[in-house]
């Protein structure tokens, strides 16, 4: 019996000794790759047209399937910046159709819950000032390898209708996620959009302190709340039909 006591009080001094030295990173850099899959996207976009069907077979004959966009996350204890990466190299009119560019840079106060979002609509830019997105996410059993970290799925649904899976890990103990998914234990460093064909994954992750002025929140735009943009979305697309209110959704999320 002295024996196993023994074993036991050292398998628990062991693990008291691995959770203190076990490091959380809390501030750093992480590197995003949004992923559009193009053919199923484009034979959404062009249903319904009368040249869709020919419009389409000449991207699939032409064009990769797959677009890539590349973008950081910056993040402290208490407050993350996405930004995406423009590549303008890329010659491609629907790649660069706002219903499939990145179209944010997005500021999160972690700890007061607010956010300031910079979105590019048409010509326009919003300076969208409100409260962090709000998302009941329900948490899974389910994990996943991501850059070494494991990663426990979290599912949601958003506006009503889209269908959102992440991947969050709380070995990066900030609470935060490309664009404005966040509001899980831990970061998101995967998110899919099954139906819309779209995922953000992190790419690489760097773990190093952040000086305060490389968090500042955008300042460009007009400004507005959510709803107020909302509402103006809707007036100046409901003329567009279907069309329309695809880029509502885009722009929205």
């Amino acid at each position: 019996m002295k024996h196993i006591a023994i074993i036991i009080i050292l398998l628990f001094a062991g693990n008291i000794v691995l959770a203190q030295n076990t490091h959380f990173t809390t501030s750093g850099t992480i590197e995003f790759e949004k992923t559009v899959n193009m053919y199923a996207w484009l034979k959404k976009y062009l249903s319904g047209n009368t040249y869709g069907q020919q419009v389409y077979d000449q991207y699939v004959k032409t064009k990769p399937q797959f677009a890539k966009m590349k973008s950081t996350l910056t993040f402290s204890k208490d407050k993350s910046l996405f930004t995406p990466i423009v590549d303008e190299t890329v010659n491609d009119s629907y790649i660069n159709d706002p219903a499939v560019a990145q179209n944010n840079i997005v500021f999160n106060d972690i700890l007061n819950g607010t956010s300031i979002t910079r979105k590019n609509v048409f010509e326009d830019y919003f300076l969208v000032k409100d409260s962090t997105r709000k998302i009941n996410w329900k948490i899974t059993d389910e994990t996943r390898d991501i850059l070494g970290y494991t990663c426990r799925r979290a599912n949601a649904i958003i506006m009503d209708s889209v269908y959102v899976v992440a991947f969050y890990t709380d070995e990066i103990a900030v609470s935060g996620g490309p664009e404005s998914f966040t509001g899980l234990p831990g970061m998101i460093l995967g998110v899919a959009l099954p139906h819309d064909n779209i995922t953000w994954f992190a790419t690489k992750v760097t773990d190093t302190t952040i000086p305060p002025a490389a968090l500042a929140p955008p300042t460009k735009g007009k400004a507005v709340n959510n709803d107020q943009l909302k509402t103006t979305m809707n007036e100046a697309m409901k003329r567009w039909g279907n069309e329309g209110l695809l880029y509502v959704k885009i722009f929205s999320l």
